[in-house]
C-alpha cells in the first residue's frame, strides 16, 4: 500500500466510488457480498463502503412507497473492530439510497457480530456464522426491526475457494416466516493480491411457501491493495422477478 496521503487517498476512492454510482443507479439490498470467514486482526478498525447500482432493474417498488431499484444506488458504511482471531463486531452506519430523483435517503442502521474460525484464509475448511440486527426506515422494509443468520461454510483447494452462505432472514414473526436466500461463490487467486469469481445469490421466499423468486449471477473481480481493498462485480438476473443488471462495488480500509 502506497502510503503518502492515505487518508487523503481514501477519501478520493470513496468520491470516486460515489460519483460513478449516483449517476443513474440502485438494487435492493444495501450488501452484495457473500462472507469468507475473514476476520479483522484484533485491536484493529476497518472500514468498507458498500455501493450498488441497478442500472436495468424492476421499475415500480416491492411495497406501497417503497424505492424503485431502477435509476438508485444504494449501500452502507460498514465499522469493524477485530475482538479476537474468532470474532469481529461491526456496525452498518448509515445504510443509505440515493434515489433516481437525486434525493439521499437514510434507510436504517444494523449491528452485526461474526464469529469464525480462526484464520480462515489459511486452512483448507473454515466455518462461521455472522448475526445481524437491524432497524428500518419505512421506504425500505415494511418492517421496521429485521434479522439474518449468515452460516459461512468454505473449502479451500490450491488457488480454488468455494463458500456457501445458507442465509435465513427474518422479521421475528414466526419461525415459518423465515425467508431462505442462499449466496455461493467460486473464486480463483492469483497470489493474495487478485482474484476472480463467480458469485450466485438467491432467494426461495418464506419457508412456509417455499420457491425460488429470485436468482443472480455475478462476475467479480477482487484486489488486495496495501492501502485499499477493492471488489467490483456485475450481475445479471436469471428471473422475471429480478433485476435484469447490477454493479456492485465494496472498498475496504484497515486502520
Amino acid at each position: 500500500m502506497r502510503r503518502p496521503k492515505p487518508a487523503q487517498d481514501f477519501a478520493w476512492a470513496i468520491v470516486f466510488c460515489s460519483a460513478f454510482v449516483s449517476q443513474d443507479l440502485r438494487a435492493q439490498t444495501d450488501e452484495i457480498q457473500v462472507y469468507t470467514g475473514g476476520v479483522e486482526e484484533p485491536g484493529k478498525f476497518n472500514l468498507t463502503v458498500h455501493a450498488n447500482y441497478t442500472p436495468r432493474g424492476q421499475t415500480t417498488a416491492s411495497f406501497p412507497g417503497g424505492i424503485v431499484p431502477q435509476g438508485s444506488v444504494n449501500g452502507a458504511f460498514e465499522w469493524v473492530y477485530g475482538v479476537s482471531d474468532w470474532f469481529e463486531a461491526g456496525a452498518y452506519l448509515p445504510v443509505f439510497t440515493v434515489a433516481r430523483t437525486d434525493k439521499l435517503l437514510l434507510d436504517g442502521a444494523k449491528l452485526r457480530a461474526l464469529f469464525a474460525v480462526p484464520h480462515a484464509e489459511q486452512r483448507r475448511f473454515f466455518y462461521g456464522v455472522n448475526f445481524e440486527l437491524s432497524r428500518n426506515s419505512r421506504v425500505w422494509d415494511t418492517s421496521r426491526y429485521a434479522g439474518e443468520i449468515r452460516p459461512i461454510i468454505g473449502a479451500r483447494s490450491g488457488p480454488w475457494d468455494f463458500i456457501a452462505n445458507p442465509i435465513l432472514d427474518t422479521s421475528f414473526n414466526g419461525f415459518n416466516r423465515l425467508d431462505f436466500a442462499p449466496s455461493a461463490r467460486i473464486a480463483h487467486n492469483h497470489g493474495a493480491a487478485w482474484a476472480e469469481a463467480v458469485e450466485y445469490y438467491g432467494d426461495f421466499g418464506e419457508l412456509r411457501s417455499f420457491g425460488e423468486q429470485d436468482r443472480r449471477l455475478f462476475a467479480v473481480a477482487d484486489h488486495a491493495g496495501k492501502f485499499l481493498d477493492v471488489e467490483a462485480g456485475i450481475g445479471f438476473g436469471l428471473m422475471k422477478t429480478s433485476d435484469k443488471v447490477v454493479l456492485k462495488t465494496i472498498l475496504s480500509h484497515t486502520f
